[in-house]
């Protein structure tokens, strides 16, 4: 196995892990995002940290989509006592759309599978325009096409 598929492997454990604390019944965009943020030493990680986003400010931004989007259906998360996810850890988790979509784009950036590198699956999350992943972003103020961009020129220079 490859660098890139051990990587991309762990980015999508660390994802299904997320998944199961949230107790979603799959893993989506903003579930890899959490595992590139998680996964040590890579440029993808870098460029995340250079925009203030580490896994505890991605959760932060990801709660923060979470309240806004159930205030927007007209529900106050301040109203309600919700329990806490109730994780599973024999309940199968899949893989969703979003996150499907957000490897074929990091996949589609680069003409072979060698020239992969972590920053390009940061590139393929960041590229979805619609999402919880795009809106988080917004709400904590951060430039997701400046992020991009960055994670762009990483993928460039990231020697693997």
């Amino acid at each position: 196995m490859s660098a890139i598929d051990h990587y991309i492997n762990a980015v999508m454990e660390r994802g299904e892990a997320e998944a199961r604390a949230d107790g979603s019944a799959a893993v989506e965009a903003h579930h890899l995002l959490l595992g590139i943020a998680a996964h040590a030493e890579t440029a993808a990680r870098a460029v995340l940290e250079s925009a203030g986003l580490d896994r505890p400010a991605i959760r932060a931004a990801l709660d923060r989509e979470f309240e806004h989007s159930l205030s927007a259906a007209g529900v106050s998360l301040a109203a309600y006592d919700l329990p806490a996810a109730a994780p599973d850890p024999e309940r199968r988790v899949g893989v969703g759309a979003s996150s499907r979509l957000a490897l074929e784009r990091g996949f589609a950036t680069v003409d072979r599978k060698k020239d992969l590198r972590p920053a390009h699956l940061l590139l393929g999350v960041l590229e979805a325009e619609v999402g919880t992943v795009p809106r988080a972003l917004a709400l904590a103020g951060v430039a997701r096409e400046d992020l991009a961009n960055r994670a762009r020129e990483a993928a460039a220079t990231e020697a693997w």
